[in-house]
């Protein structure tokens, strides 16, 4: 489908440069041209991908501004919006398959953005592993583990205050991580398990005495 609108401004062009742009499954993100106004005779088109495919135009002498976010099998679809007096593109509820590279170009500017979605994170959960529990002379050890399921791209690690204890990371592939810590029983110190991307992160806090303490005690019983 195509959108036409009709533009009341005519604007004059400054120069922009490219940049990189991370956002998160399901948010909007908006490329900011950094236009201030356009000439007359200017052209202003947004493109996407390799292939260079035509998104938005606006002929500032006709002024019309057309959307075409029926291009590739769809996907913009009600997804692209413009701002009139910037030229800006805005893509709304983004999904993995929108990432790539968006080309801003007029008569005299060229810029590129690469966009990179990253998905929601999961909240980290904590499990007892009673198979792991050891004592050692009069000290008892609590073995937790910390796991997180159907992630790519993000690390997984252990905190103890604001100090990194141990990580793990996985880049691709969409798979579960787990990452043990032994504490002692009696153990005061704060522990927090952190899963985290380039733009988010989720974190999940021990708590020795609720997770530890009632296993040991439902094993004797």
């Amino acid at each position: 489908m195509v959108h036409v609108f009709v533009l009341v401004c005519l604007w004059h062009l400054t120069g922009v440069f490219g940049e990189s742009v991370s956002v998160t499954d399901g948010d909007s993100v908006t490329l900011h041209t950094g236009l201030n106004k356009l000439m007359g005779d200017d052209v202003i088109k947004w493109r996407f991908g390799a292939e260079n495919t035509l998104l938005t135009k606006i002929n500032v002498m006709t002024k019309r501004l057309d959307i075409y976010d029926n291009v590739i099998d769809g996907r913009f679809i009600d997804r692209l919006k413009m701002d009139y007096q910037t030229a800006s593109l805005t893509i709304t509820n983004i999904r993995p398959e929108h990432a790539g590279v968006y080309k801003l170009q007029t008569n005299s500017v060229s810029k590129s953005f690469s966009i990179t979605v990253y998905p929601h994170l999961p909240v980290p959960v904590l499990i007892r592993d009673c198979s792991s529990s050891s004592s050692s002379s009069s000290v008892q050890y609590c073995s937790v583990v910390c796991s997180v399921v159907n992630v790519s791209a993000v690390s997984l690690s252990w905190y103890k205050g604001n100090s990194l204890l141990s990580s793990i990371s996985v880049s691709d592939l969409s798979i579960s991580l787990s990452l043990p810590l032994e504490v002692e029983y009696q153990d005061k110190n704060t522990y927090s398990c952190v899963i985290n991307n380039p733009i988010s992160n989720q974190t999940t806090h021990l708590d020795i005495n609720t997770l530890c303490q009632t296993s040991e005690v439902s094993k004797n019983v």
